[in-house]
């Protein structure tokens, strides 16, 4: 059919089943497939038509068409049915095996019968496995037993004549699996019948891994012939004469445990999990063979001793010996060496002649290729050609010979890769499915390592194939992984819980445990020592390096498994409990270093011992190739990077170029990311590896070499030529452009925005942190930033949609402005000014500065109430954490305001006589509201009115109480933490929703405590924070009250007074003061001022009296005691109350 189509003649032809299910003129029905089977049941007395009629059969079975009328024929009349099974069974159960075809006694005429009754029960295993990929019903089923007129999955299998149940092919291919299992040298067909045996795996695993035929074949597995147990045991095979068969007969054998054990797992039948496990894992010696008396003694074995190390004489574990048994290495042929054919043309050839087999292996057909080879010399015409013709068939000979090797080559490499991929599913399961109890703490380390340190040991090896690297890579990754968890989970016990947790933890299972450990912390960093991490550690560098330049798929899985490592030495979340802070500067500089300091020390050491050449690998894989991996090796060198002291890793990144490609491409992103703000992004993948670029630069940007190294790469200006950030996307509050259902995974234009925008600000904050030498530099170039992309910070500035996002935004931003926009930056920035250009320049950065002060209004004001009940309105979901987010971010903006306050009247006040004063002097928030508040509704003011003392000391008052709130919840929470068992079950379900918001109540009582503890922990952690914030809003409030009362009480000098002919002098030095100072920071300070009378003065004594009153400047006091001497021997809320309190007391003349 195929040749007909390709050679495109207008021939309609039928194909040979649709034939063979016409008529049969003899009995007038449609019965000729049924007739053919029949002749099935004769297979001893006439093979050769069994070996046909197989033949024809597995033929037909590949069309789907025919499955179901198949099935029909063969089970309409019950008496024909029961026949044709007994056919097919017959022949399966017959005794002849491959080695007696083989054998030199036997007469010819036998040894060809046997090797046919051999091909006869291989086509009726390849019809079986072709029909089981076809949807029920099929043929398959009707053979194996399966029910065909009820659900497949209700069939209950059961051994031959119980309840009246036939002996069926699913009994035959047990029967010739099961031969041999008892005694030592395991299945006979394994050995004799290589390829029977693997195709009778394959039809067991089939059923198995099938939906509908799982339960039925496992539970009869399981139940009645005890068959993976007693075939796992004579794992692994040995057959080197047959190595590609013996291979894939232990890749299904292993794939078919992997599903027992998952399937098991889920129902809880711990004794079937646990029995497999033990078999696989243990390296204590087992007499596993029944042989007299040891089945009975291996039976009733006291499962306790599972997996203990202390006896002398141990074996190796299984799951190793099937590794071992795995020949990594792989002979190539000798390369073609040609006189007549050309090489390059003849591979063509072969590669063109190449198709998939059955087995979905890609193999050179070897009779097409003889047909194209000797056409081409039939072709040639001269008597030279007759002459060299013998040659030019001996060099086709040759070249056949060598693609016969070839395609041996191919196919033992896929059965290699397909056991190895077996294994590592095998062990993946063991790892990840069956319950963590069955297996010690400590035992699971031991296993996780062995396999590591043999898996990597053998592709390290350098006669190691090349093909099967990336199995190994994705095995090691999950290895990696789990040794991580493992390793946390078991320095979590002594850090963090209390002796009974620990306790718990360890008498989970009563099968498997060892007596608790005694209660002291872990003198080691794991079970497995410090020594075994350092082996994986180099065994990992070196499997990397041995990629060498291709490859970089396998490494995006060894940069995957070397951060899970190098997380291993990552200091968990602690509670801030205040306590810390107790200790004296003397007491941490000589406490001993701990575990986690010690082992990231010498982990660092390891990598760095390495040298340039896996700094080169890491640093091409993280400014070029595949995304994925290009985001794992950022993530690697943000990891390295943050614990190299030496800060060997940022020099090379600096030298070499390569931190400067990384800036560079952020404009090359641009237009990529502008792509991805429209309503229907393309794939998302660009914005990831922004996301990871830009966390990486923020890293090396924390330390201060690696912030002077960004500015002098230039990545300030860079941001500032991307237009991306001035694409700010309206918010739709409608949904996302009138959907009601917001996208689940993508997010919507703004959040995706915001993806982009808040890593380029936090860039800029860590920049202007850090760079403490060219600090002036820093913020010269981050004000250029602001001003190139105006218009969005203005948009954000007036933050007209409350939510967490935007709050987020503004904290960032407040903070960036507050180090940025202040006096004498202007001086610093790189361009050539003119005075035009810098009265621009100074309106833009008047603008942001009166949009910060009116930002205090909104978010330090009583108008913040009004805010924090919009969101509760608003915020569903994952409310709590929200509401979190919320709280700390208006914290922020306030304490970043205050502190730019702070810093414009320190910078620009050389004497307390000329203070520039940033608020007038009313305490009533009403006279602030009509300005700022006009300022955030609208986007254009062209009058500002400074805002009034009130609001300071409003938010003065307010952050006084919302201390003593946060401080009380603090107290609580670090309270539940140290007794979180004794918690009532109600508030362990409540702390959990926050963290998982769904599915809390499938999850153990261990598990419940473990979220528990982290939502307490971030909880704890959260109200610090606050604390932290709060205290510095209260003193930076007393700061500013302090520097204005003291202006306006001792100093001002108001418009109305007797004497202000007498001072108009004065008044005008003191106003060309404020011109000069209003020029530089561009504040309309003047206005403020030019009005103030004598009745606005004895007003604000009055009121400041009033306000500042005995109960605040208790709790001020109370709050120095509870908080700041604790954290800091430096407080100053105890002066600044004692200077305000005098200042009051100054009657005015």
């Amino acid at each position: 059919m195929d040749l007909l189509r390709e050679s495109q003649l207008a021939l309609i032809v039928s194909p040979l089943e649709q034939l063979l299910q016409g008529i049969n003129p003899r009995t007038k029905k449609a019965d000729n497939v049924v007739n053919i089977a029949r002749y099935l049941y004769h297979g001893n007395t006439n093979p050769e038509l069994a070996f046909e009629s197989a033949k024809i059969l597995c033929c037909i079975s590949c069309n789907t068409n025919i499955q179901i009328k198949l099935v029909g024929d063969f089970t309409h009349d019950q008496s024909v049915s029961q026949k044709l099974m007994a056919g097919f069974v017959e022949c399966l159960d017959s005794e002849d095996t491959e080695e007696f075809i083989r054998l030199e006694e036997g007469s010819e005429l036998e040894k060809k019968l046997a090797g046919i009754r051999h091909e006869t029960r291989i086509h009726i295993l390849n019809l079986l496995i072709t029909s089981l990929e076809r949807n029920p019903p099929s043929l398959a089923l009707y053979l194996l037993g399966f029910e065909l007129k009820k659900p497949v999955s209700t069939t209950n299998l059961q051994d031959p004549g119980v309840l009246g149940c036939p002996r069926t092919c699913l009994h035959a291919i047990l029967n010739i699996l099961e031969k041999g299992t008892d005694g030592r040298t395991g299945p006979v067909a394994v050995r004799e019948s290589p390829q029977l045996a693997e195709l009778c795996y394959q039809v067991i695993y089939q059923l198995c891994a099938c939906s509908d035929t799982s339960g039925p074949t496992m539970r009869y597995l399981r139940t009645s012939q005890d068959f993976l147990f007693s075939q796992l045991q004579h794992l692994p095979f040995s057959n080197k004469e047959y190595e590609i068969s013996m291979l894939n007969q232990m890749s299904w054998l292993m794939k078919t445990a992997s599903i027992e054990l998952r399937v098991t797992s889920l129902n809880r039948q711990r004794s079937h999990t646990q029995r497999l496990l033990h078999l696989l894992l243990d390296d204590m010696p087992v007499k596993p063979y029944s042989d007299g008396e040891g089945g009975v003694e291996d039976e009733n074995r006291s499962v306790s001793g599972f997996l203990h190390f202390d006896t002398a004489t141990k074996v190796r574990r299984k799951i190793l010996s099937i590794l071992d048994s795995i020949d990594f290495s792989q002979e190539i042929p000798e390369p073609l060496q040609l006189d007549f054919f050309d090489r390059t043309q003849i591979e063509q050839v072969i590669a063109n002649c190449e198709h998939k087999n059955l087995r979905g292996q890609t193999v050179c057909n070897v009779k097409l290729l003889h047909r194209v080879l000797v056409a081409e010399v039939n072709a040639l015409q001269g008597m030279a050609a007759i002459g060299q013709r013998p040659l030019l068939m001996e060099e086709i000979s040759t070249i056949l010979q060598y693609v016969v090797g070839r395609n041996k080559l191919l196919q033992c490499l896929h059965a290699k890769r397909h056991v190895l991929e077996s294994w590592r599913q095998l062990v993946e399961i063991i790892l990840t499915a069956c319950p963590q109890d069955l297996i010690q703490a400590e035992d699971r380390q031991l296993i996780i390592r062995d396999i590591l340190q043999d898996v990597h040991d053998k592709i390290l090896d350098d006669e190691a194939a090349q093909e099967l690297m990336p199995v190994v890579a994705g095995a090691v990754f999950t290895l990696t992984a789990h040794l991580s968890q493992a390793v946390r989970t078991e320095q979590k016990h002594p850090l963090a819980l209390g002796p009974g947790e620990a306790h718990y933890a360890f008498t989970l299972d009563s099968c498997f445990t060892s007596p608790p450990p005694a209660e002291n912390p872990a003198v080691g960093f794991a079970s497995i020592g410090d020594s075994s991490l350092h082996i994986i550690l180099k065994k990992l560098l070196d499997f990397i390096l041995k990629t060498g330049g291709g490859f970089q798929r396998v490494r995006t899985h060894l940069y995957g498994s070397l951060l899970y490592y190098l997380q291993i030495a990552q200091r968990p979340d602690e509670p801030d409990t205040l306590e810390a802070a107790k200790k004296t500067m003397w007491e941490r500089l000589t406490a001993p270093e701990d575990a986690f300091s010690k082992l990231q020390r010498e982990n660092i050491a390891i990598i760095e011992s390495y040298g340039a050449a896996l700094m080169e690998v890491v640093c091409r894989d993280a400014c070029d190739g595949h995304e994925i991996g290009r985001m794992l090796a950022l993530a690697l060198l943000d990891r390295i990077v943050s614990v190299d002291r030496q800060q060997q890793w940022l020099l090379y990144l600096s030298n070499s170029g390569y931190l400067k490609v990384l800036v560079d491409s952020l404009v090359e992103d641009d237009l990529t990311l502008q792509s991805l703000l429209t309503p229907q992004p393309p794939l998302l993948k660009a914005l990831y590896t922004y996301e990871s670029k830009m966390a990486f630069l923020t890293r090396v940007a924390k330390i201060q070499q690696g912030a002077l190294e960004l500015l002098r790469s230039g990545v300030i200006v860079r941001l500032a030529q991307c237009q991306v950030y001035d694409m700010r996307p309206e918010v739709d509050p409608q949904g996302v452009f009138g959907m009601r259902d917001p996208p689940v995974f993508i997010p919507t234009p703004v959040d995706r925005y915001r993806q982009i925008l808040l890593p380029a600000l936090r860039l800029c904050q860590v920049i202007l942190t850090s760079s403490m030498a060219q600090h002036l530099q820093a913020a010269g170039q981050v004000l250029q930033f602001l001003i190139s992309h105006s218009d969005t910070i203005q948009a954000i500035l007036r933050c007209q949609d409350v939510s967490a996002g935007s709050l987020l935004e503004l904290a960032l931003l407040t903070g960036i402005i507050s180090k940025a926009a202040l006096p004498g930056i202007l001086s610093e920035l790189d361009v050539d000014v003119n005075e035009g250009s810098l009265m621009e320049l100074q309106g833009h950065i008047g603008r942001f500065q009166r949009q910060c002060l009116g930002l205090l209004s909104r978010f330090g004001g009583s108008d913040r109430l009004r805010q924090f009940k919009f969101q509760d309105d608003n915020v569903e979901g994952d409310r709590v954490s929200k509401k979190d987010e919320i709280e700390l971010a208006m914290q922020q903006i306030c304490a970043n305001v205050m502190e730019y306050c702070q810093s414009l009247m320190l910078q620009s006040s050389p004497t307390f006589q000329h203070a520039v004063c940033l608020f007038t002097p009313s305490l009533s928030e009403t006279v602030n509201r009509d300005g700022p508040r006009q300022d955030t509704q609208a986007p254009v003011v062209p009058y500002w009115r400074l805002p009034g003392l009130g609001i300071i000391v409003y938010l003065l008052k307010q952050s006084a109480s919302d201390f003593f709130s946060y401080y009380d919840s603090h107290r609580r929470s670090v309270n539940k933490l140290q007794n979180v068992e004794q918690l009532p079950p109600d508030e362990i379900k409540e702390l959990c929703q926050s963290v998982m918001p769904a599915g809390v109540d499938k999850i153990s009582t261990a598990q419940k405590y473990v979220l528990a503890r982290r939502r307490l922990v971030k909880l704890i952690n959260n109200r610090a924070k606050l604390l932290s914030l709060c205290s510095f809003i209260i003193e930076t409030c007393l700061f500013i009250l302090w520097r204005h009362l003291e202006y306006y009480l001792l100093h001002c000098t108001p418009t109305d007074s007797q004497d202000s002919l007498f001072a108009s002098r004065t008044l005008f030095k003191s106003r060309r003061l404020q011109d000069s100072l209003a020029s530089e920071a561009n504040l309309d300070f003047r206005s403020g001022l030019t009005i103030v009378s004598q009745h606005d003065i004895d007003q604000l004594q009055a009121d400041a009296i009033n306000t500042f009153g005995e109960s605040l400047q208790k709790k001020l006091l109370d709050i120095e005691g509870l908080y700041s001497k604790v954290r800091s021997r430096y407080s100053f809320i105890q002066a600044l109350v004692r200077r305000i309190r005098g200042l009051l007391r100054i009657s005015r003349n």
